[in-house]
C-alpha cells in the first residue's frame, strides 16, 4: 500500500504530528516574546542592570571565578560550564529592565548549579556531543533505511533521534531549577522586591514553557518516526 500503511491516497497522516509540534513552539515562543516585551519597558527599582545583577548574585553565592561578558544578539543569553562564563545578550548586559535582572539571574542559577555539582547539569553537559550527533545524523539515517529497507539503519535513525530527546528531557528541569534559584536569590540580595519578583517570574515561567513545547515536539517527532518505521516493518 502506498504510505507504508500509514496513510490513504498519498496523505501521510503522522504530518499532523509534526503541525502539532510546529503549534506549540509557535505558541511558547509568542508568550515569550510578548511577555519579555512587556517586563523590558518596567525598570526595576534598584536600577541594578543585568550585568551588575548577576556580579551581585554570583558575589553572594561565593562564587568568585565566573566571568560576566556581553555577546551580540536577542535572548542569546547562557551559561557555560567549560569556560565558567555567564553570556548575556545587548537586550540584558546593560539593560535595568525586570526582564533583564530576571534573565540574568536565571544564568547565574546555571553557575551556581555547575559550583554545587548539580547532577542533572553535569549529566546534560556529558550527553551534549552524543545529543549533537544524534540530531543531526537520526533522520538521515532514518530515510536511508526505511527507502532502501535496511531495517538496522532505521533502529540507528530511531535511536540517535532518542538521544536528542533524552537531551531535551534533562534540560527541562535543569533550566526550571536554575529559574527556581534565581528567584530565591534575587529577593534573599535584596535586587527585586517581592511585587517584582512576581514580573522576573513571569519572565522565566514563559521562558520555561519555550522548553516544555521543544521537549513535546522532539517527543511527537520520535513518535512519528516509530509509526513510520512500524508501517514498513508491515510492508516488507
Amino acid at each position: 500500500m502506498y504510505g507504508y500503511g500509514y496513510g490513504y491516497y498519498g496523505f501521510d497522516w503522522t504530518y499532523i504530528l509534526l503541525i502539532i509540534g510546529m503549534l506549540l513552539s509557535l505558541a511558547a515562543s509568542a508568550r515569550l516574546k510578548s511577555t519579555f516585551s512587556y517586563y523590558r519597558r518596567i525598570r526595576s527599582a534598584s536600577g541594578l542592570t543585568g550585568a551588575e545583577t548577576a556580579k551581585r548574585i554570583l558575589q553572594a553565592a561565593g562564587i568568585t571565578d565566573v566571568h560576566v561578558r556581553a555577546i551580540s544578539g536577542s535572548l542569546t543569553d547562557h551559561y557555560d560550564p567549560r569556560t565558567k562564563t555567564v553570556s548575556l545578550s545587548e537586550d540584558i548586559y546593560g539593560q535595568t529592565s525586570l526582564a533583564a535582572v530576571g534573565v540574568a539571574a536565571h544564568e547565574c542559577g546555571h553557575a551556581i548549579q555547575h559550583a554545587i555539582g548539580y547532577a542533572p547539569l553535569e549529566f546534560r553537559s556529558a550527553i551534549v556531543p552524543v545529543a549533537n550527533f544524534g540530531s543531526t545524523l537520526s533522520w538521515p539515517l532514518f530515510l536511508i533505511g526505511l527507502f532502501s529497507g535496511i531495517r538496522p539503519l532505521v533502529t540507528a535513525g530511531i535511536v540517535l533521534f532518542s538521544l536528542a530527546v533524552l537531551f531535551q528531557l534533562v534540560t527541562l528541569p535543569v533550566e526550571i531549577n536554575a529559574s527556581s534559584r534565581a528567584l530565591k536569590m534575587l529577593q534573599s540580595t535584596g535586587i527585586l522586591g517581592t511585587d517584582e519578583t512576581r514580573g522576573a517570574r513571569k519572565v522565566l515561567t514563559a521562558a520555561a514553557m519555550t522548553y516544555v513545547a521543544a521537549l513535546a515536539a522532539s517527543i511527537l517527532q520520535l513518535l512519528r518516526l516509530l509509526i513510520l518505521a512500524g508501517g514498513r516493518r508491515r510492508d516488507d
